[in-house]
């Protein structure tokens, strides 16, 4: 962690002319949407951008490695979990707020005074009054990002939304990683404004290893042996944490229907969480246990062997808790399609800028069985739909909306949806 009074000559070498300050508590290499959103929109502009975020478990040696200064303040939601636990962690959580506003609001005002930096870039709705105060201490503009959840907690108090809302009326401009998020943003206030949408991208660099096609194929071959799976089989994929909204057991409710009617099916579920003995217990209950794998929780840099050996991404998530559950953006969606996977998937939310119905992926009602089976019997059966589908949606994934843009006029309203 980089102490806020130093700078190191190295620092100076590799940044020419700084003059976005990026702020967010959470950033890499803290595995969350959040983070890899923020990181990856550094990393479009190493030479212009400085990072102010929360510390977290080994941010020393990865912010050395960065193109772009980091400076951090502690993490005291991170450290009270350490030393109290999550049921301690949650009654502190006013503390933790109330510290990550001070401790922003406090350093970015040092760090002007050594960058004269000419805009800041808040990157989330979370402990928003440290950017409408430095809006009127400093002489910058800003933009402030919202990714689904953050404006859904910021609403529900009175105050804080009324405090919000001057916030988000100050703003340069406001960026939501999906369209959704941005219609939600119009129900919630009445405001002019502009509203963009970036949509998160994948990051290769990521999963630790090169794609080509020969190495995708080896690791493809080795993650089904290791599952004893043959290569004729069709393997379906979920990656995520195991909880009831996501639906793993209407994934698993079709093995057997696919078993009956000839398909060689078997499904690999990546992750960990609380509905992880009642999904093995289902398995066991339809006798399917030996074609449901339970790889539980994967690094990120061993994922890329479980996209190459599946044959179908599948994720069913339902919107019984709206605010909660299809708000936020799913990064496995656009790194299944990255790796060529065609996908099943919810019609709701987020989940359609990720997923086009018929293009990269099928969209179902996930209360339907009869949609969900068809869907499934469907891509099953038909090898040239799952070719075209996934190499259509390499061709999404690769698609980039730059950050940059929000800083010309020119290009600001014909590149970004506005």
């Amino acid at each position: 962690m980089e102490h806020i009074s130093q700078l190191g000559t190295q620092i100076r070498e590799k940044t020419a002319d700084p003059d976005i300050l990026v702020i967010s508590r959470i950033f890499q290499p803290q595995e969350a949407v959040i983070g890899e959103y923020v990181y990856n929109r550094c990393l479009q502009d190493p030479d212009r951008v400085i990072v102010l975020a929360a510390g977290c478990y080994g941010d020393t040696i990865f912010d050395q490695a960065q193109q772009f200064p980091i400076y951090r303040w502690p993490n005291l939601k991170f450290l009270g979990k350490l030393i109290c636990g999550n049921f301690l962690g949650h009654i502190f959580k006013p503390i933790w707020n109330c510290f990550n506003i001070i401790c922003s609001l406090l350093l970015a005002v040092k760090l002007y005074f050594r960058y004269h930096y000419r805009y800041i870039e808040w990157s989330h709705g979370y402990d928003f009054p440290s950017i409408l105060l430095l809006s009127y201490i400093l002489p910058v503009r800003f933009f402030i990002y919202l990714h689904g959840n953050d404006l859904a907690d910021v609403s529900r108090h009175p105050l804080w939304r009324s405090l919000f809302k001057i916030t988000l009326q100050r703003a340069e401009g406001i960026v939501c990683h999906s369209s959704y998020i941005r219609e939600n943003l119009r129900k919630t206030f009445r405001l002019d404004t502009p509203t963009h949408v970036i949509n998160p991208v994948v990051r290769p660099e990521k999963f630790g290893t090169p794609s080509s096609l020969s190495h995708l194929d080896d690791l493809r071959t080795r993650l089904r042996q290791n599952y004893n799976i043959p290569e004729t089989a069709i393997v379906i994929l979920s990656v995520g944490r195991l909880v009831k909204h996501k639906n793993f057991d209407r994934v698993i409710d079709n093995i057997p229907l696919l078993l009956t009617i000839g398909v060689d099916v078997h499904y690999i579920i990546c992750g960990q969480g609380p509905s992880e003995q009642q999904l093995k217990s289902q398995s066991q209950r339809l006798r399917v246990n030996q074609r449901v794998h339970f790889a539980g929780y994967v690094p990120e840099r061993e994922l890329a062997g479980y996209y190459a050996a599946c044959d179908i991404f599948a994720m069913l998530t339902s919107e019984k808790d709206k605010a909660k559950n299809t708000n936020s953006f799913e990064m496995v969606y656009l790194e299944a399609e990255y790796f060529g996977k065609p996908i099943i998937a919810s019609r709701l939310g987020s989940i359609l800028d990720a997923v086009h119905h018929e293009e990269n992926g099928l969209l179902v009602n996930p209360d339907s069985g009869y949609e969900v089976l068809q869907a499934f019997k469907r891509l099953s059966q038909d090898a040239q739909l799952r070719e075209k589908l996934g190499r259509q949606g390499q061709e999404l994934a690769k698609r980039k909306t730059y950050h940059r843009w929000l800083y010309n006029p020119e290009s600001r309203y014909s590149c970004l949806l506005n």
